[in-house]
């Protein structure tokens, strides 16, 4: 993710790292409500709920001239209906390129890597006696 988009103008050129775009796209992805956290992807098995701080770890991101597609691999909280937060990240995540960058996002891919069952409680955990 070296490349740079860059756009010439009167004033000048604007550069921008393909890491902006996609820490703007993982941001405005865990804005959602539903979605627990970005995935790190699967190792042996378990898949990884990332903070903030690793937000480019949960996503991919293709940047053209003019245009850019997105992949985000995302982990959703339990009893979510999974299409409705996967189309409302897609609207976010577009918005929120589209704005900041004045790129067209021609794609948002969605890739579900896990659900997010939540801590159990203290009285879950104080009921063994």
């Amino acid at each position: 993710m070296d490349e740079k988009i860059e756009n010439l103008n009167e004033k000048g050129t604007i550069k921008i790292a393909d890491e902006v775009v996609g820490v703007i796209a993982g941001l405005a992805a865990t804005e959602v409500d539903g979605v627990a956290g970005m995935s790190g992807g699967i190792a042996g098995g378990i898949t990884e709920i990332l903070g903030r701080k690793n937000l480019l770890k949960g996503v991919k991101v293709e940047v053209g001239e003019k245009e850019t597609a997105i992949d985000l691999y995302i982990i959703v909280d339990y009893g979510v209906r999974i299409p409705e937060v996967a189309w409302n990240v897609q609207e976010n995540v577009k918005k929120a390129i589209e704005n900041m960058t004045g790129l067209s996002v021609v794609e948002v891919n969605i890739h579900i890597q896990g659900v997010d069952f939540g801590q159990p409680s203290k009285h879950e955990d104080s009921n063994v006696k």
